[in-house]
Order: structure tokens, then sequence, then C-alpha cells
């Protein structure tokens, strides 16, 4: 609880009461910042860990483009892997550094990972496209 002149306190109500105060602690103004980025932080993670649960028949997978590759060094459109595999590839990782969205005329390079999100089957068809072997 703040209060207009600045004193703030953590305050524990009555489960039974919930207008009625347990016990009031007075706290500072870096003790609340604290207890703010305490308490942000575990929502954050419950709203992170909802994002985990994949709906069924739908997953997120990441795959690395081998050195040996044909697409190494090619636009990404050149795999056309929506058309060929129905799954969507929704970002781009190189050098730790995420690609969003990535536009077909953006070249992919041998280490980069592709963050793709289709079916099972889907991604299975991704996979071996994209381990193709340049001759």
């Amino acid at each position: 609880m703040t209060f207009r002149d600045g004193r703030r306190e953590l305050t524990i109500f009555d489960l039974e009461d919930p207008d009625s105060c347990i016990v009031s602690i007075p706290i500072t103004d870096p003790e609340s910042s604290t207890l703010a980025e305490l308490l942000g932080a575990s929502v954050v993670l419950s709203k992170l860990t909802e994002l985990t649960d994949e709906p069924a028949g739908l997953f997120t997978e990441h795959m690395l483009i081998p050195s040996d590759s044909i697409y190494a060094g090619r636009p990404l459109g050149d795999t056309r892997a929506r058309t060929r595999t129905g799954v969507s590839i929704v970002a781009l990782v190189r050098d730790k550094k995420v690609i969003p969205s990535p536009a077909p005329s953006e070249t992919i390079e041998a280490g980069d990972a592709l963050i793709a999100v289709g079916t099972r089957p889907g991604l299975d068809s991704l996979s071996e496209l994209i381990i193709s072997k340049s001759d």
C-alpha cells in the first residue's frame, strides 16, 4: 500500500475477512521495488509457461541448417517450405540474434536455426528438406 505522503506498507489481510488487516509492515522504496520485481517476475514466468502449452497437433521446433545443406547461403524462399511442407518458419536465429518473421529474401546460413511451427509430419518433411545435401 502506498500513502499520499510517500510511505509504503506491505499489508496482510485476513482471508476470512478481507477488510481486516492482520499485520502491516513498513517498507522502503527499494524494498517496494524489489517486491514488485519479484511478484511481477512470477506473473511473467507463469505467462511464459502458458505459451509452451501447445495446442494438440501443433508443434514448434528449432532446426539447424547443416553446413552441407543445399539451402545454406541461399534465400529462405528457395526452400518453398510452406508450399512443400505446410510448415511456417516464424523466426531465424543467427549468432544468438533472432530475426522474427524472416522474409523470403532473407539468406539462410549454415548454423542458423529455423524456428518452425506446424504438424509433426510437416516438421519432419521440413527437417528432411533442409538437410538435403549439396552436390
